[in-house]
């Protein structure tokens, strides 16, 4: 007795097995699509590092000693594992020197160049440099106050003797 397969079953079979090659070849191409992605993505963190790294790098190399310690930094992790920068600040001494305008005013144009350093400053960056503006602004206000009193009230010469000599009884 010979038995033959029959016509609907054989294509069954053979139906399933391409939808299994075919099942394969999705899941791989979906692989490859998820690796393509998490390369991209990758290089997408360390572009970003690279750049966040230069632009804090940009305001400490011009700030002229006034940041208060070195860049800090905020990350996120990769596909790969690894931390990359995507954020930063570095703090900067904004403070007037007392009873010195002219230091004052040089003071709040070095803060000026440190926060406008980076090619592409922020909105931060951008309003620390109008707050260096005002700074220097009242400051040569201060001079020029300063300055006109000199004018309009000069020291006698005597006066000018008493206060830097010690007397002794």
């Amino acid at each position: 007795m010979v038995i033959s397969p029959s016509p609907s079953a054989l294509s069954f079979h053979i139906t399933s097995i391409g939808l299994e090659k075919s099942a394969r070849a999705q899941e791989s191409k979906q692989s490859q699509e998820t690796l393509s992605t998490q390369k991209k993505d990758v290089v997408e963190l360390q572009n970003r590092d690279r750049e966040v790294r230069n632009h804090e790098q940009a305001h400490i190399a011009a700030s002229g000693g006034l940041t208060k310690g070195g860049a800090s930094f905020s990350f996120q992790r990769g596909s790969d594992g690894k931390l990359y920068a995507v954020g930063g600040e570095v703090s900067i001494d904004t403070s007037p020197v007392p009873g010195n305008p002219q230091a004052t005013i040089q003071k709040a144009q070095q803060i000026r160049a440190a926060a406008l350093a980076p090619a592409n400053p922020s909105a931060q960056d951008r309003a620390v440099a109008v707050a260096a503006n005002a700074i220097e602004a009242t400051a040569r206000k201060e001079l020029q106050e300063k300055t006109k009193e000199d004018e309009t009230h000069p020291e006698r010469p005597n006066e000018a003797l008493s206060s830097r000599i010690d007397l002794f009884v």
